[in-house]
């Protein structure tokens, strides 16, 4: 046992022993199953058999010469995939079998429509009592919307996201990655995590966990939230800025833009030493950050100037000598050439036998005595369909007359 966690390189996790069928698709499901597959869980994606996952379509850009796509790659690491034809009879009988041995069972089809196949949570508990069924929906499985399609752009604005997102004045903007989908799915890990635990601490059952696009939204508005409900007063878009402290956002250099965040207001003198401008630790207007705050614009406006005068690295460097907090803006080529990203085994690597070598963030969860792992490259669709059969208990001839009946389809390379 150690007292230091890990990077992503054990050969079992927390979660080691653990089933998961995957019956999603796309993002928010499949960001959640890869979660617990790095952790150990064993994820069975369960896929069309002409298509699979949407996203394996979803291209360019691919990886090299190959027709895997980068966007799928993205979220499937970890995981076994049978090609299985939930259409059919044949196919959802298998589905059930796999259940059968499931401890955790991830889908993300609209509302009813697992129930309409008989693959609903009080069918499949029925056989298996002790299986955590996690549903991600759009707008969850009640209420007025619970029947309208979700995509992430929809919920960034009807959950107010956007209505804070981007610069005032100027049309509204979405977060640069999907993140109502990769919030669900990050809750919908969370519920998962929480229902196994009170399975093992509770009566040995498993539950049902209705996860909602929309909802996750809601909940991450905050302390946006918050501050509307003390004053009836939505917040507004504000650029980079922060609607309680300043300096909190982005200036223009010379040759850039630099970052800072002066969130204290020890930092103030610092800051303000960083620019020799030390006249303005003792400005009226700016004494205090509610000062700062209250003064913004004439604040702003002051600094604008005097940062343009800067380049971008001879800001940094000064602010870094005075203790304060900044950076300049880094896209993916900085990041993952970031010493920081490769100490901390951000930045992966699997190789894969249609795409060669596949580059990956890593796993942001470090265990001292569990690390996460990354095993199994995003599989190709259903790359592991006879091994899966073989696994549920189905010959040889059993498998054929499957293949035969559409309701599974063999991989070939």
């Amino acid at each position: 046992m150690t007292g230091e966690a890990r990077t992503a390189d054990g050969d079992r996790g927390p979660l080691d022993g653990l089933t998961v069928l995957d019956a999603s698709r796309v993002l928010a499901g499949p960001f959640c199953t890869m979660q617990l597959g790095d952790l150990g869980a064993e994820v069975i994606k369960v896929e069309r058999p002409d298509t699979g996952d949407q996203t394996r379509g979803w291209q360019p850009p691919s990886y090299g010469d190959s027709d895997e796509s980068a966007y799928y790659m993205s979220i499937n690491r970890n995981k076994r995939s049978i090609a299985l034809n939930l259409a059919s009879k044949e196919g959802r009988e298998v589905f059930r079998e796999l259940a059968r041995e499931a401890d955790v069972l991830v889908e993300n089809f609209r509302v009813g429509k697992m129930e309409e196949w008989g693959l609903g949570y009080d069918d499949l508990r029925e056989a298996n009592p002790e299986l955590v069924y996690c549903s991600i929906t759009g707008y969850g499985e009640w209420g007025p919307d619970s029947h309208r399609p979700a995509y992430d752009i929809i919920m960034q604005a009807e959950g107010g996201l956007m209505s804070i997102t981007g610069e005032e004045g100027r049309t509204p903007v979405r977060v640069g990655v999907a993140i109502a989908d990769i919030g669900a799915g990050m809750y919908a890990t969370q519920g998962i995590l929480a229902a196994l635990l009170e399975r093992e601490l509770g009566d040995g059952e498993g539950q049902k966990l209705d996860i909602s696009l929309f909802d996750g939204q809601v909940a991450w508005m905050t302390y946006m939230a918050s501050n509307y409900f003390a004053t009836d007063d939505p917040p507004t878009r504000m650029g980079s800025k922060h609607p309680t402290i300043a300096p909190y956002q982005a200036f223009a250099t010379n040759d850039g833009h630099v970052v800072v965040a002066v969130a204290s207001e020890n930092l103030w003198p610092n800051f303000c030493t960083a620019l020799d401008r030390e006249d303005l630790i003792d400005d009226d207007r700016f004494a205090t950050n509610e000062d700062r705050v209250a003064n913004r614009e004439a604040l702003d406006s002051l600094l604008a100037e005097e940062l343009r005068q800067y380049d971008t690295d001879e800001l940094l460097t000064l602010f870094d000598e005075h203790d304060v907090p900044a950076s300049d803006v880094h896209d993916m080529a900085d990041v993952f050439a970031d010493e920081q990203v490769a100490a901390r085994g951000m930045h992966r690597e699997i190789d894969h036998p249609a795409a060669g070598t596949v580059e990956m963030p890593g796993s942001p969860m470090h265990f001292s005595d569990t690390p996460t792992t990354i095993r199994q490259y995003p599989p190709r669709l259903g790359e592991h369909t006879r091994d899966l059969l073989h696994e549920a208990g189905y010959d040889a001839g059993e498998i054929q007359e499957l293949i035969d009946a559409d309701a599974v389809a063999p991989f070939e390379d």
